[in-house]
């Protein structure tokens, strides 16, 4: 019970962490615009791993695809790599632990068969959850290199006075989305590998031993050699024989009546 109640509890957190990396990953606000110390208010700037969106004071929201690949910067394409990949590993791992469930009976399958899956499963899990968390990290980390060259170029020249103004981005809702999503396909992961141990068979490392219990009505001669087995129709009409001739010793031992006249 507690094996299905852990298969099962893991397979739904990582439902729900595979359903928190998609979010993520469509969503739009991996930057938003840092307003701290900005005149403008008027409008609002925040960007996606697939397009940037400006949002209007009355409103009114345009958003702008990025119509190039290779002009994008090179983080911004691993990240992208990582979560498409994430996002595959877990579809597959959902579809191989829906088979794998204990509660559910697919045809003849071992419980052998349903420990590998659930394992393979628990890995992919695990691996899917660290692409979703080390691609929202190395995001952040681009956001947070970008933002101090941004605050370092706006406050030069005599005085510390403000030059230019320049649109500084900082974290937005879907890393922490991210990260708490890939938290919980990694614990789900884990939570099947856990699974994976009470569903697999134990091995035993003696060798079973066949017992024979011996026949009834079993006649056996004085000399220690079996004459019958007293089995099969015919048993009672059977004679018992001397297995060979006796030596000369053997029949001193045994006189018969016929010495005496």
């Amino acid at each position: 019970m507690a094996v299905t109640a852990c298969q099962g509890l893991g397979f739904v957190v990582s439902l729900l962490g595979i359903a928190g990396v998609i979010a993520a990953t469509c969503m739009d606000q991996w930057s938003t615009q840092d307003l701290y110390n900005n005149p403008v208010t008027a409008v609002f700037n925040y960007q996606g791993l697939w397009r940037s969106c400006v949002r209007e004071s009355s409103g009114f929201t345009e958003c702008r695809g990025y119509f190039t690949l290779l002009g994008l910067p090179a983080m911004l394409q691993a990240v992208r790599a990582l979560m498409i990949v994430g996002i595959v590993l877990g579809a597959i791992s959902l579809l191989v632990s829906i088979f794998a469930l204990k509660c559910i009976r697919i045809g003849s399958m071992e419980d052998s068969a349903k420990a590998n899956m659930t394992l393979t499963s628990g890995i992919m899990f695990i691996i899917s959850g660290l692409c979703a968390i080390v691609g929202v990290s190395v995001f952040a980390n681009m956001l947070v290199t970008n933002f101090w060259m941004s605050t370092a170029n706006m406050y030069t020249g005599m005085g510390g006075m403000v030059q230019t103004v320049q649109t500084r981005y900082t974290f937005g809702s879907a890393l922490f989305v991210g990260w708490v999503a890939g938290g919980l396909t990694l614990i789900g992961g884990v939570m099947m590998c856990i699974a994976c141990r009470g569903l697999a068979p134990e091995e035993t490392n003696y060798k079973a031993v066949s017992y024979h219990a011996s026949g009834h009505n079993v006649a056996y001669k004085p000399g220690g050699f079996k004459a019958s087995t007293g089995f099969g129709p015919n048993s009672k009409n059977k004679k018992i024989y001397d297995g060979g001739a006796r030596t000369e010793d053997e029949v001193q031992s045994h006189p018969s009546k016929y010495d005496y006249v």
